[in-house]
């Protein structure tokens, strides 16, 4: 059976814009406004699912979505959450560069790249056990990590994915093979 999973990304918030590593802000009121607009762009999924996130949660909610479950957390960046990184870079060179350049490094005491890719990589597969349709509010970290999961792509890779606010990600498969559609609007 295939299986199809959409992944939204979440509204603008003000962690999001300010390219802050998230410190669990809300929406803006633009983002709650453009995510009501987008409700009506999506269609029925079996499993709803959204991040912890406030961002995610009130993405969800806006949309119109009852979320079921939990989707996967966003990237844990430990020491360096609620900063941007301009500022941590500006403090720690070596810490940023290790980590922008190892997957394995987590200089901020949190998730490594490698670790992140391999718990959204199992949580989708395990998604393909759960039903033919899921929808699911993510950070735009999990996007990016399921879609190199998708297609066995190296972590490099992931620095090279960009995930607009409000998009959608589409993915089927079944059997361990991964078919990837990426961004469509929702607004």
């Amino acid at each position: 059976m295939t299986v199809r999973v959409m992944l939204i990304s979440p509204a603008m918030s003000t962690a999001l814009r300010a390219a802050r590593f998230d410190d669990e802000s809300g929406l803006e009121a633009g983002g709650v406004d453009a995510a009501r607009a987008a409700a009506g762009a999506l269609q029925g999924a079996g499993l709803v699912l959204a991040s912890p996130s406030a961002r995610c949660r009130q993405t969800a909610e806006a949309l119109g979505l009852t979320a079921a479950a939990e989707a996967p957390a966003g990237w844990a960046m430990g020491s360096w959450r609620g900063r941007t990184l301009d500022e941590v870079a500006a403090e720690q060179p070596e810490a940023v560069a290790a980590w922008l350049s190892d997957p394995a490094a987590a200089p901020h005491g949190g998730e490594s790249l490698a670790a992140l890719c391999a718990r959204v990589g199992g949580w989708l597969d395990a998604l393909a056990d759960g039903g033919p349709r899921a929808l699911a509010v993510v950070e735009p970290e999990v996007v990016r990590a399921a879609a190199l999961h998708a297609l066995g792509g190296p972590p490099a890779a992931f620095w090279r994915l960009d995930v607009p606010p409000l998009t959608a990600t589409a993915l089927s498969g079944r059997a361990g093979r991964w078919n990837l559609r990426l961004g469509a609007d929702l607004a």
